[in-house]
């Protein structure tokens, strides 16, 4: 690869943005949401999941966490943890310590029911027609 046809890494980490409704988990996510994701491995063990359960806000504030961060986990807002650096594999703890299983917990960050959200991801999922890029989207081009 010649030096003219290098792509600057951060061009193509901006271009990962325009995908609508899909947050890459990129390594500015993963320094953003540390300790939300620590906080959601915490969750793997059984005594920490009855301390979390007794009382949520206490338990989150174990943790250097950023407010928006603990109330996306207090409102169960699963899409804005995720765009506050959350990974959803990490989140997946907080959905089963609900009591949820993933299928459940992902409809609900579509506007989906379950049900609706299986059917689809098992025709093959979303269409990607106007699904590309948020940017030809608002310029209506595909």
């Amino acid at each position: 690869m010649t030096e003219s046809t290098k792509q600057d890494i951060h061009e193509y980490l901006a271009e990962l943005e325009d995908i609508p409704g899909t947050r890459v988990f990129t390594t500015q996510r993963a320094r953003q949401g540390y300790w939300l994701n620590q906080f959601c491995m915490s969750l793997m063990k059984d005594e920490n999941r009855i301390e979390f359960r007794k009382d949520e806000r206490a338990y989150l504030d174990q943790w250097p966490m950023t407010e928006e961060q603990k109330q996306s986990v207090l409102d169960r807002d699963y899409n804005r943890a995720i765009d506050l650096g959350g990974n959803v594999y990490f989140l997946s703890k907080v959905f089963f310590t609900d009591g949820k299983s993933f299928l459940q917990a992902v409809g609900t960050m579509t506007g989906m029911s379950p049900e609706d959200y299986q059917a689809m991801m098992l025709a093959g999922g979303r269409s990607p027609e106007g699904n590309r890029s948020k940017k030809a989207n608002t310029e209506g081009t595909r």
